[in-house]
């Protein structure tokens, strides 16, 4: 697959509790960006952060938290990014929760797949 240099990087914080039906938020993004034909996304969980509600999530024992931060992580070309982006909309508003979405640019060093069988 061959993807210019400079790409851009597509940043979705989802938290870990979100769902459509029984499917988390970022399960659905990644899915969709698979089907999508995107080069690749990564997930991430976090140990703890805040968003629009202020209220913090922590993996501390003392404040057990099932809503952790989940980052989404997802680089490929402007033009497929920009098209991804209102299907990521409309999955927030299925789930009916909240969420961030970012943009950066990116500049693409090295994208090869395993030669392994």
């Amino acid at each position: 697959m061959k993807i210019k240099t400079d790409a851009k990087l597509l940043r979705i914080f989802v938290g870990e509790s979100d769902k459509i039906n029984a499917i988390p938020v970022y399960e659905k993004i990644v899915l969709l960006a698979k089907k999508e034909g995107l080069a690749g996304a990564s997930v991430f969980k976090g140990i703890m952060g805040f968003g629009g509600n202020s209220r913090i999530h922590s993996s501390k024992i003392l404040a057990i938290s099932e809503d952790l931060p989940i980052l989404i992580e997802i680089v490929d070309n402007e033009e497929k990014i920009k098209m991804f982006i209102p299907k990521i909309e409309e999955i927030f508003d299925k789930s009916k929760s909240g969420g961030l979405i970012t943009l950066e640019k990116a500049e693409i060093i090295k994208y090869s797949y395993s030669k392994k069988d």
